[in-house]
C-alpha cells in the first residue's frame, strides 16, 4: 500500500465527483457561455459576500493576477518571507507584475499589523518603492498551515485603509482555517479586497482556482486571466467539480485535522525527531536530530511505502488529505514507531 502524504493535491476525483463532472452543463467561458462556471463564481460571491469571482486554472494565477490587479511596475507589497506569492509562484511578482516583495519575518507564515507599519515605504520618498499592496496567506504553508487570529486581520486592514494600500488574501487552504476556527467566509470577504481560493487542495477537486473581489475589480481580472494564458473553454466539467468539492468536502477536514495533530503526536516521541511545529490544520511539519540525515528519513519512509517531502534546513512535512484513509493511518502510525536510525 503506498501512502502519499507529499501534499493534499494528490487527491483524485471520486467516483460521485467524477458524475457530477460528466452531468456538468458546458460552454465556451471565454465567451462567458458555460453556464456551470457562471453557477460557481456565483456561489462563491454569495458565500464570501463580495461582488464577484472569476475561475481561475490555478491558485499561482490567481494570486498573480491579484497582484497585477493591486500594482503598477516599480511597486512593493508586503508579505511574510514564508508566503507562497515570494517563494513558490517563480518570481511571478517581478515577471508579470515588476515589483518588489519586502519581506517579514513573522511567525510560522503569519505577519501582524505594527509589522506592516513598519515595512511602509515613505510615500514622498521617491528613492524608493511605493507600497502598494499587502498579502496574506491563510492557512500558512511552510508555516505549518497556521490560522490567523480575525482580529489581526482587521488591525492589518486598518493599517492598509489608512496608507492607502490594497489588502490580498492567498486563501489557498483558507477552508482548512475556516472549519479549525470554526468561521465564515464572509468574515473573511468584509477584509480583503481580493481573495484566492483552490479547490484541488483539501477539497479534491482535480483542478480549479477562485479570485473573489468588487465587480469592477473581477472585470479587469478577465482580461489579467487572458493575459496570462488563463481563459478557458468548456471548463464548466472542472467547475462542477469544485462546486461538489464545496457542498460535500469541506466539513470533512476536522478528519485530516485530526489527523494530523495524531501524527504530530506520535512524531514527537521518537528520538529521531528533534521537533514537531504547532498543528492546526493539515500540514504538520518536524526538525530531526543533527545526527540524522533528513533525507535518509524521506529514503527510509518511500522504502516503507510512505511518501513525504522536504521543506530544506533538516525539515520535513507531511500534508493529510481526503485520500488518506484510517487504514493508511493507522499503517503510518505503526511504522512510524519502528523506524530507528541509531541515534
Amino acid at each position: 500500500m503506498e501512502i502519499n502524504l507529499t501534499s493534499d493535491t494528490v487527491t483524485k476525483p471520486s467516483f460521485d465527483m467524477l458524475q457530477a463532472m460528466m452531468n456538468a452543463e458546458v460552454g465556451d467561458d471565454v465567451f462567458n457561455q458555460d453556464l456551470t462556471v457562471i453557477a460557481l463564481q456565483k456561489m462563491m460571491a454569495d458565500l464570501f459576500g463580495m461582488e464577484a469571482a472569476l475561475f481561475f486554472p490555478s491558485g499561482t494565477m490567481a494570486n498573480q493576477a491579484a497582484i497585477k490587479l493591486h500594482t503598477q511596475p516599480g511597486e512593493q507589497l508586503i508579505c511574510d518571507h514564508y508566503s507562497h506569492v515570494y517563494l513558490y509562484e517563480s518570481g511571478g511578482a517581478a515577471f508579470h507584475s515588476g515589483v518588489t516583495c519586502a519581506t517579514i519575518i513573522g511567525d510560522r507564515g503569519m505577519i501582524t499589523a505594527e509589522q506592516v507599519l513598519e515595512k511602509i515605504n515613505d510615500p514622498e520618498a521617491f528613492y524608493e518603492p511605493k507600497t502598494a499592496l499587502v498579502c496574506i496567506e491563510n492557512t500558512t504553508n511552510k508555516g505549518g498551515g497556521a490560522c490567523y487570529d480575525i482580529n489581526e486581520l482587521h488591525r492589518i486592514k486598518q493599517v492598509c485603509a489608512t496608507n492607502g494600500l490594497k489588502l490580498h488574501l492567498d486563501g489557498a487552504r483558507l477552508w482548512n482555517a475556516l472549519v479549525a476556527k470554526k468561521q465564515h467566509p464572509k468574515m473573511f470577504g468584509e477584509i480583503f479586497d481580493t481573495i484566492s481560493v483552490c479547490f484541488s487542495k483539501g477539497l479534491g477537486a482535480p483542478i480549479g482556482s477562485m479570485l473573489l473581489g468588487d465587480a469592477a475589480t473581477i472585470k479587469r481580472a478577465v482580461s489579467i486571466r487572458k493575459l496570462m494564458g488563463g481563459g478557458m473553454r468548456q471548463v464548466g466539467y472542472l467547475a462542477a467539480a469544485a462546486i461538489y468539492a464545496i457542498q460535500n468536502n469541506v466539513s470533512r477536514l476536522e478528519q485530516d485535522h485530526f489527523r494530523a495533530k495524531e501524527l504530530g503526536h506520535y512524531l514527537s516521541q521518537l528520538n529521531w525527531v528533534a521537533c514537531v511545529q504547532p498543528i492546526e490544520t493539515n500540514i504538520v511539519i518536524f526538525s530531526v536530530t543533527p545526527s540524522v540525515n533528513y533525507l535518509q528519513v524521506i529514503t527510509v519512509l518511500k522504502q516503507n511505502g510512505i511518501h513525504i517531502s522536504a521543506l530544506g534546513k533538516n525539515k520535513l512535512r507531511m500534508v493529510t488529505h481526503l485520500d488518506y484513509t484510517q487504514e493508511m493511518h493507522i499503517s503510518v502510525l505503526e511504522k512510524l514507531v519502528l523506524l530507528d536510525f541509531n541515534v
